[in-house]
């Protein structure tokens, strides 16, 4: 068991999941979090709550999973983050999903006190998290990387060094740009199947065994199926990352149109108020379209990660 002490910095669906594993294998681990009770049940899995982002300041790594770049910002050398008081820590990893530069921004400005920035945005959910399956892509310096590497492999199934930089924030909007295209081609061809006459869950069943078969058509069967649309990814998420991908390939002059196409129909869908549901409320919005009335199939169908 190495002896580095961790802090953690966000308590939300994911941030909760991955602290949890941390804690649950015997890590020296401190959280803090803006609503504390949200921390709170992590105590029983052996992790300190914190009051003060301060608190953290004597950690060996701080790991952060928030909202945005500003409140990455704001915990770590805001007027009251984790540096405020003159003390660091000596590596910061990020998971939060930003901007290459704003990851760059915030990359500086730890340099300039001393700390190593690894940027390890991932993939998956709570739920993934929890069947052991979450991928992790990091960048940043390669010491850095080994030395959080034991942490990164205790959180996730896989973990793959992209480099020196900003590279991991890349492989992130790539994915997530795919997330966007593929969830929306998929609701497209289970709908041309139902309306042929064939039940969404028999063509999804025949979908998921066949080499175009993949966790990912697996985890949203239930959903497409059953009309089941709790939250794991919203769909104003979704076109921030459709945006961030498009901004990069205009940067960098990459043609992206069925990118483009998928985020104006991701923003049709919230402009239609699906704001509150998962991404895969997009089902929805091609039905309409199609002129196909869905009904809860009510299969027992499985997501691939039980």
């Amino acid at each position: 068991m190495t002896t580095h002490k961790l802090g953690w910095i966000g308590i939300g669906r994911m941030g909760y999941a991955m602290a949890q594993l941390l804690a649950k294998a015997g890590y020296d681990l401190s959280v803090w979090n803006r609503t504390r009770a949200k921390a709170e049940p992590l105590a029983s899995y052996g992790a300190k709550v914190v009051d003060r982002l301060t608190d953290l300041a004597g950690c060996d790594i701080v790991f952060t999973m928030v909202s945005t770049g500003k409140d990455v910002k704001e915990v770590l050398y805001g007027p009251a983050g984790v540096m405020s008081a003159g003390t660091a820590p000596r590596v910061v990893v990020d998971s939060t999903s930003i901007s290459i530069p704003e990851s760059a921004a915030i990359r500086t400005e730890l340099g300039k006190r001393g700390v190593q920035l690894l940027a390890a945005p991932v993939s998956g959910n709570a739920k993934v998290i929890k069947a052991g399956k979450l991928t992790v892509v990091a960048s940043g310096p390669k010491d850095a990387y080994d030395t959080v590497l034991p942490y990164l492999n205790a959180i996730g199934s896989g973990v793959t060094y992209a480099g020196e930089g900003e590279l991991a924030r890349i492989a992130k909007i790539c994915h997530n740009v795919m997330l966007g295209v593929v969830i929306q081609n998929l609701c497209e061809i289970t709908l041309l199947a139902q309306k042929a006459g064939m039940q969404r869950h028999a063509f999804l069943d025949f979908l998921n065994n066949s080499v175009m078969g993949s966790m990912f058509t697996r985890y949203k069967t239930p959903a497409l199926v059953n009309l089941d649309f709790h939250v794991t990814f919203t769909p104003e998420l979704l076109r921030k990352d459709l945006d961030l991908g498009l901004s990069a390939a205009k940067e960098l002059g990459v043609p992206m149109p069925l990118a483009s196409i998928t985020r104006d129909l991701v923003q049709t869908l919230i402009g239609n108020g699906h704001v509150d549901q998962d991404f895969s409320t997009l089902l929805l919005l091609a039905a309409k379209a199609s002129g196909v009335a869905l009904e809860p199939e009510n299969m027992p169908v499985g997501d691939g990660l039980s």
